[in-house]
């Protein structure tokens, strides 16, 4: 029986979906012979594929089940019991770091065809993101700090641990290199926010400063020729450091993506039936901006909670989930992430020009609470503030209008109110008569039925 399996090792895991399912595969490596995939396991969440992938993937750097024994424990208790098996028995293929299979459920992976974009940076051309300016169009000067860390990565295994602990998913295998094949840059990457990197000896931690000056040849690093680079002992070459890319760290043009029109026919009491309402740049500005610090505020809640009850936590303060109702604070960290990321969700829509529309019933929670905090980010701003110089519209901070029109209900309100207890149930009459759906916890993510989904592979900020 043994003779019929083929043994390799596994190097990445892989999503595919499709309208009626998604399914899970594992890229395996083989000794003598090219690259091959084969299923792990099939399901119709899209998001519990996801999810596999990326447990699949923390094993796979750390080689160590008990990393991710929680979300293994959460996920499989959602997933019916066939592919919840065989994540189980995937995920202790992973970390044992071999794999058998049967050779008739391998395919081999073709050779990738050459990105013409690598043909562009051979020849020396640089592409920058549409509509960021080249150092020359700035009419002022622009100052670079670059920040020096050297790491001696002493024991590898203990970073892993505590980058995936941190929330931390290695690249896949494709966008690694020989010389990293366990992501080492990502993990430390993720952790150089603390001051002690676990599993390294710090060697250097300096920082500098220049004005970039187009005379001399330099460029804003978007567009430079010359990669901003970061050392990294451990006997690695350069390499070009990861960084979140300029389109999620910088302020979006809220003026081009809500330009508004005004109302020719407005009166003293307010928008007239043919004009309506209008989502403005600077009610957009402030929504964004409560979204990016409620998402950031609800990742941190999440990570000193864990999986604690809130009733049961030693801080009795907290940034967002006491602010929740009741019912979801015996979530555990799974759960508390995945809201984190709904705001993240949220300010993505405002960021391409989208209005927030909530696609689940996490994300009615976080808009309403972003409707609630957005005001205070107007108070106390200096005149020469970039919210100031955004256009100015009549419809300008109307809080009551975005609570009317970016929801489709305030169903879920009711689950403050406690002479409504028991009505997040489907089965209880009242929930029936109203129409509601379902409003427990479990529930909370799942994709409202009129909605498109998020795509599930768009994975966590943080």
């Amino acid at each position: 029986m043994a003779s019929s399996l083929s043994a390799a090792r596994a190097i990445d895991f892989l999503c595919e979906h499709t309208l009626s399912k998604s399914r899970v595969m594992a890229l395996l490596a083989h000794d003598n012979g090219p690259s091959s995939l084969t299923a792990v396991l099939t399901c119709k969440d899209p998001d519990h594929a996801y999810e596999a992938v990326g447990i699949l993937r923390r094993v796979l750097a750390c080689r160590e089940v008990t990393a991710v024994e929680d979300e293994l424990k959460a996920l499989t208790a959602e997933m019916p019991d066939a592919p919840a098996s065989s994540l189980r028995q995937a995920v202790g293929q992973a970390a044992s770091g071999n794999w058998t299979a049967d050779p008739s459920t391998l395919f081999v992976v073709p050779e990738p065809e050459q990105d013409s974009s690598e043909n562009d940076s051979a020849n020396g051309a640089v592409r920058g993101p549409a509509g960021h300016p080249k150092l020359q169009d700035l009419p002022g000067k622009v100052v670079r700090i670059s920040h020096l860390y050297e790491f001696h990565v002493t024991d590898e295994d203990a970073l892993l641990r505590a980058a995936v602990a941190r929330g931390w998913e290695p690249l896949p295998a494709s966008e690694l290199g020989d010389d990293d094949p366990r992501d080492l840059i990502g993990a430390v990457m993720t952790l150089t926010e603390d001051p002690d990197v676990a599993g390294t000896e710090t060697l250097e931690d300096q920082s500098s400063a220049e004005l970039l000056s187009p005379e001399d040849g330099d460029e804003l690093a978007d567009w430079s020729r010359r990669p901003v680079i970061t050392r990294f002992t451990h006997g690695w070459r350069l390499r070009e450091q990861r960084t979140r890319p300029a389109s999620e760290s910088k302020t979006p043009n809220f003026a081009a993506l809500f330009e508004t029109q005004a109302c020719p026919c407005k009166g003293e009491d307010g928008d007239c039936e043919e004009c309506g309402w209008q989502l403005t740049p600077r009610t957009a500005d402030l929504l964004h901006t409560a979204l990016v610090i409620l998402a950031d505020q609800t990742y941190d809640d999440a990570e000193r909670l864990g999986d604690q009850f809130l009733s049961d936590a030693d801080s009795a303060t907290w940034e967002v989930f006491d602010r929740l109702p009741p019912l979801t604070w015996t979530a555990d960290h799974r759960w508390r992430r995945r809201m984190a990321r709904a705001f993240d969700d949220l300010a993505g829509d405002l960021a391409k020009g989208n209005w927030p529309h909530p696609t689940c019933t996490a994300e009615e929670m976080a808009l309403h609470l972003a409707i609630k905090d957005a005001p205070m980010y107007l108070e106390d701003r200096p005149d020469e503030d970039d919210h100031n110089s955004l256009p100015e519209h009549e419809d300008d901070y109307s809080w009551d209008s975005c609570s009317d029109l970016l929801f489709q209900d305030h169903d879920v309100l009711m689950l403050f109110h406690t002479k409504f207890n028991g009505i997040e149930d489907p089965e209880n009459p009242t929930n029936q008569s109203m129409g509601i759906g379902d409003l427990r916890e479990a529930a909370w993510f799942t994709a409202f039925d009129n909605r498109s989904f998020r795509d599930p592979r768009r994975g966590f900020r943080r």
